[in-house]
């Protein structure tokens, strides 16, 4: 019996640890956190906590077979903003909580006060919540992007509690919170914008927002590579995030679904930043297109798929003689290592020789970034245009893959991008062996490796004649 008390006395007294940032409690010191992976944040706070064990409660409402469960409740409400709303699934659902995140300045605040304007009517009003500028700096961006409304009320805070004051004084229909790692409760240990406020404060919120049927609107910062800063479980909580990308440089902006649990996340929003603001694009092929009157050598056209969204764009290539023992390789809006793949392939395979000693720059136009293997070919005749500055037909679109053995693979919705590139008015293709069915009018050339693709060029390589086929 006495040895027993000495066990559990001791094990009282012996001594817990507490991560300062996220909270983790653990029996033992640990140099790292495994919660939060902070370093050097694990400190002694006392006895070890206690074991506590739940037990059954009473229910807040019973539970009902799916059928009968009423859905009406969660039925999406217009933004305002069709683009936005295409990403989100038709608009904002009543008690979802949203997380949009950002690099600076590419105008996640602009938008979303654009967003909170629009949605403010006589019958849902909306509360925006600024904890990284005063109120008069929000005024003077509202009167610039013409964003008043007598719905909208702005308010200032960067406590826990006020905000949630704010929502009893306003009841509003939807809550706009910028940002979220500005605020902090002062029932949490920490810094803002630390792991331990991040979470409280998303917590309560989220609690807010389902009790109220109140939508609400997060911004929340990134990390320099990228990732959104804070906990990931703040990633888990929320029911829609959304990455908002573009160059500072450059008009287009893109807003991307990372997850969405109510709607797909395979749909973009395209929008385009000026002095006035920020604004839709239902059709923003032209950003990526250059207008001219003549053909010029290095240039071709391809479809790229944003989401569903085929988008026409432009890549350009441009070559000249090497001053230096290692010749340049610069791009922009381009990977490098595809374009390098691309400089092989016509070395080897379409015996395109004048490119190993020359200095070569390669980009996109309009801040468009390809990525995906379906630009290959428009680089490839793009680079080869350049080389012998010859230039390609100025209503050719290029698209598919190109492998190391100089064959041009198949990609997918090929179907989507030709009746894109038809309707902007382009009149022949290259593609992939068996495209599927092509748009009336359209000529499409089947072309099954980069030597059939060269022979557009008119000093091309002679080749065995690539077969076309126009739609009846």
């Amino acid at each position: 019996m006495a040895a027993a008390r000495t066990s559990r006395s001791s094990a009282k007294d012996r001594p817990s640890y507490r991560c300062s940032e996220c909270g983790w409690t653990t029996a033992k010191w640990l140099g790292r956190c495994p919660e939060c992976q902070a370093w050097g944040t694990v400190e002694e706070m006392g006895g070890a906590p206690a074991v506590r064990t739940t037990a059954a409660g009473r229910v807040s409402s019973p539970a009902l077979p799916i059928g009968e469960v009423d859905g009406r409740t969660a039925t999406a409400r217009s933004t305002g903003v069709d683009e936005l709303d295409r990403v989100l699934g038709g608009g904002l659902v009543p008690g979802a909580v949203v997380l949009l995140a950002g690099e600076p300045g590419v105008g996640k605040s602009t938008l979303l006060l654009d967003v909170a304007a629009k949605a403010a009517t006589g019958d849902h009003r909306t509360l925006y919540v600024t904890g990284e500028e005063s109120a008069s700096q929000v005024r003077l961006r509202a009167n610039r992007i013409n964003a008043l409304n007598d719905n909208l009320y702005l308010a200032a805070e960067t406590d826990l509690s006020a905000v949630l004051g704010h929502l009893d004084a306003v009841k509003p229909s939807l809550l706009v919170l910028d940002s979220v790692q500005t605020i902090a409760s002062p029932e949490i240990d920490g810094a803002p914008g630390g792991v331990a406020q991040v979470r409280e404060v998303a917590g309560a919120l989220i609690r807010a927002s389902k009790e109220r049927g109140m939508a609400t609107l997060l911004v929340g910062h990134v990390t320099k590579d990228g990732t959104i800063a804070g906990p990931r479980l703040l990633e888990h909580l929320v029911d829609v995030v959304l990455s908002f990308e573009g160059d500072r440089h450059a008009r287009l902006r893109l807003v991307r679904g990372v997850k969405n649990r109510y709607g797909a996340t395979d749909e973009v929003g395209c929008f385009e930043l000026h002095d006035e603001g920020i604004t839709g694009l239902a059709d923003p092929s032209g950003l990526f297109l250059t207008r001219r009157t003549e053909a010029v050598p290095g240039t071709c056209l391809t479809v790229t798929l944003e989401g569903k969204r085929p988008l026409v764009a432009e890549v350009q290539a441009l070559t000249v003689d090497s001053q230096i023992p290692s010749p340049r390789r610069t791009t922009s809006g381009l990977e490098t290592s595809r374009v390098s793949m691309m400089l092989a392939v016509l070395e080897q395979r379409g015996r395109i020789t004048a490119l190993g000693k020359r200095d070569i720059y390669s980009a996109t136009v309009g801040g468009v970034k390809l990525t995906e293997p379906a630009a290959d070919l428009a680089i490839a005749l793009a680079l080869a245009s350049a080389a012998s500055d010859v230039p390609l037909p100025t209503n050719l679109v290029a698209i598919g893959e190109v492998g190391l053995a100089g064959e041009v693979r198949r990609v997918t919705g090929v179907q989507r991008r030709l009746a894109e590139a038809h309707r902007l008015g382009f009149t022949h293709a290259l593609v992939p062996v068996d495209p599927g069915k092509v748009p009336a009018g359209m000529k499409v050339t089947e072309v099954a490796d980069i030597g059939d693709a060269l022979r557009v060029l008119p000093r091309g390589r002679s080749r065995t004649p690539a077969k076309e086929r126009a739609a009846e």
